[in-house]
């Protein structure tokens, strides 16, 4: 045994790493998400059907070029465990690990070419402060590490601190986004095919909200990815 194999098994006695999807513990190789559970995670597929049901969702309240998710979202299972985990213990890991899947599900995909810019959906500063961190931006981080495509987290800012969207109904959903979001350096957007991205839809208020703002700049192309999506 190497010092590195002794060291790893050390710090792996009192910091056990533990796949981020099911709780069980990490093989050697493994990384964030054991093999079982990255064979396991159920994957929409909408990524290559344009008329897929979230895009569907959108049809006369934003016109997006394309919208997909990559992982069906049910209570109780593995990618709810994965949102949890990155959103409420801190596991940064976990986002980086579904945005490389976002991302591998998308890159070939026809509808998802030529896109300049990945724009994570923002948090206010305050509660970005209070996590640590942007979970979009995570996801982000993921896509960029399999696409490339540059990150560009400066052109929209929540300026309005709202409360959580969970447990909102629809309707609450959507007033509690509405006008909250600004756009910045709009010139630098004339023209480019953006991806909007966050971790789950839901009613995809905070997309329409976020798309909204983004709609008013000359040429500009919205398409929108997420972790995750409602079940089937």
């Amino acid at each position: 045994m190497t010092f590195r194999d002794w060291l790893d098994s050390v710090i792996n006695l009192f910091y056990p790493r533990v796949c981020a999807a099911c709780g069980e513990p990490l093989l050697k190789d493994e990384e964030t998400v054991c093999l079982k559970c990255r064979f396991l995670l159920p994957k929409t597929g909408y990524e290559l059907n344009p008329e897929n049901p979230l895009a569907q969702t959108f049809y006369g309240r934003v016109p997006f070029h394309a919208v997909t998710a990559c992982f069906f979202f049910a209570k109780s299972g593995k990618v709810q465990h994965l949102i949890h985990e990155l959103k409420y213990k801190g596991n940064k890991e976990a986002g980086v690990f579904l945005g490389q899947q976002l991302g591998d599900s998308i890159k070939e995909a026809p509808l998802f070419q030529g896109i300049d810019y990945l724009i994570p959906v923002p948090l206010h500063p305050k509660r970005e402060k209070k996590r640590g961190y942007n979970q979009s931006l995570m996801i982000a981080q993921g896509i960029n590490e399999v696409m490339g495509i540059p990150i560009g987290d400066k052109y929209l800012i929540r300026a309005v601190n709202t409360a959580t969207q969970t447990k909102k109904s629809a309707e609450e959903r959507f007033k509690n986004v509405k006008d909250i979001f600004e756009v910045r350096h709009a010139e630098e957007l004339q023209g480019k095919h953006v991806l909007l991205i966050d971790d789950v839809l839901t009613t995809g208020a905070t997309l329409e909200a976020c798309a909204h703002q983004l709609e008013s700049v000359p040429g500009i192309v919205i398409s929108a990815a997420t972790a995750a999506c409602a079940g089937n």
